[in-house]
């Protein structure tokens, strides 16, 4: 028995040192996709989304957009503001030669903070009457929106989904060099006001994007179903990526509301802490 248990010791040895080279390029393989994986930019899942939008009612575009990249469909179908337009009131309001060189009022966030936080159209009249149409053709010009059209009411301009995400995408002047279009002075308070809404948070809202922060304005036409729309910017570091999701006569409201987190739970798949954007 000895002589067969020495006999055997040597195999077992060699198994064991076979096991372990096995298991340790195992790892490394392992170490090398996740490292490969996460070096890879991130990107929606624009064919899930686009699957999903094609079985639902109502008219719907959307857009995503980075530093270097952009998704989309129907991007550039021209669909009714709503509320989302105060988020263009609010930037163009900060604009003004008036207020961007000096700091900011008890007036100016007595109008400010409802407009956007609680979406109240009363403080959002009274911002509009400062800014105006002209105003805000002026911001959607310095942005490069293409399509963004003004009618007789703030919250019947027509925006697409392409152009609202060139606007969210350079609202902490990460992006947009030695021009923002938020001064350095007012951008901290703008973005503060779009990351704590308090009325409207659905959608986008319900979607997890760990260690992501969100920046975010909706519309939706009175809980009716005519418009149920988000524009938003995530930031994590000095990568963002921004949102457009827009639709109209949906059948209602709720109906909206699951449109806008069920595609923004495709279109940011993956999007996560280790998430390398470009």
């Amino acid at each position: 028995m000895a002589v067969l248990g020495a006999a055997i010791l040597p195999r077992v040895r060699r198994w064991l040192t076979l096991l372990l080279v096995v298991l340790a390029v195992g790892a490394l393989g392992a170490a090398a996709a996740a490292a490969q994986a996460q070096s890879v930019p991130w990107q929606p899942d624009l064919a899930s989304a686009r699957d999903y939008a094609k079985h639902r009612d109502g008219i719907i575009g959307f857009a995503v957009r980075t530093e270097k990249g952009f998704w989309g469909w129907n991007q550039k179908k021209q669909e009714p503001s709503a509320s989302v337009i105060k988020a263009m009131i609010l930037v163009a309001y900060l604009d003004l030669p008036s207020v961007r060189g000096r700091d900011l009022k008890d007036k100016d966030r007595a109008m400010l903070d409802p407009m956007i936080r609680y979406s109240d159209d009363h403080a959002t009249d009274k911002t509009f009457n400062y800014v105006g149409f002209d105003g805000l053709r002026d911001l959607a010009r310095r942005v490069g929106m293409t399509r963004f059209e003004t009618s007789y009411h703030w919250g019947r301009s027509k925006i697409t989904a392409s152009d609202q995400t060139r606007l969210m995408l350079h609202l902490d002047g990460f992006i947009t060099g030695p021009d923002p279009v938020i001064v350095k002075r007012h951008r901290d308070y703008a973005l503060k006001l779009l990351a704590t809404i308090v009325k409207g948070r659905w959608g986008l809202w319900k979607v997890s994007t760990p260690g992501w922060k969100l920046h975010e304005k909706g519309g939706w036409g009175a809980k009716t179903g005519w418009v149920n729309s988000q524009v938003a910017l995530y930031t994590r570091g000095t990568m963002r990526v921004a949102v457009a999701i827009l639709t109209h006569n949906d059948p209602s409201h709720d109906y909206g509301s699951e449109t806008l987190r069920a595609l923004g739970k495709r279109l940011l798949r993956g999007l996560n802490e280790q998430s390398v954007v470009e």
